[in-house]
C-alpha cells in the first residue's frame, strides 16, 4: 500500500527542516506514519492479508527505532514530533 505522489511531497513539505530536506528523522516518521495509517486501513478489510501484515510490522519497528532516535538526541524535537502526529498519549 503505498501513497499518493502528491500526499507524500506534502508531507515531506510539512515536516522538513529546510526545503532540500527529505531524509531527516522527521520526515521519514511522517511519511511511515502515514503508510502505516493506509495499511491498517486495508488489514481491517482483509485480515488474511499476511504478507501485508508482515509489512506492516517491519513498518512499525522502523518507525520506533526513528523515533526513539529523536527521543535520544532531541527530547524537544521528540515531544514536538509525536504531537504533530497525534501519536501516544
Amino acid at each position: 500500500m503505498s501513497i499518493e505522489k502528491s500526499k507524500k511531497q506534502q508531507i515531506i513539505k510539512d515536516y522538513a527542516i529546510n526545503e532540500k530536506d527529505t531524509g531527516s528523522p522527521e520526515v521519514q516518521i511522517a511519511v511511515l506514519t502515514e503508510k502505516i495509517t493506509a495499511l491498517s486501513a486495508h488489514m481491517q478489510s482483509h485480515p488474511q492479508d499476511f504478507h501485508s501484515r508482515r509489512g506492516l510490522m517491519k513498518m512499525v519497528a522502523n518507525r520506533r527505532r526513528l523515533l526513539k532516535y529523536v527521543k535520544e538526541n532531541d527530547a524537544k524535537r521528540y515531544e514536538s514530533l509525536i504531537t504533530r502526529l497525534g501519536l501516544r498519549k
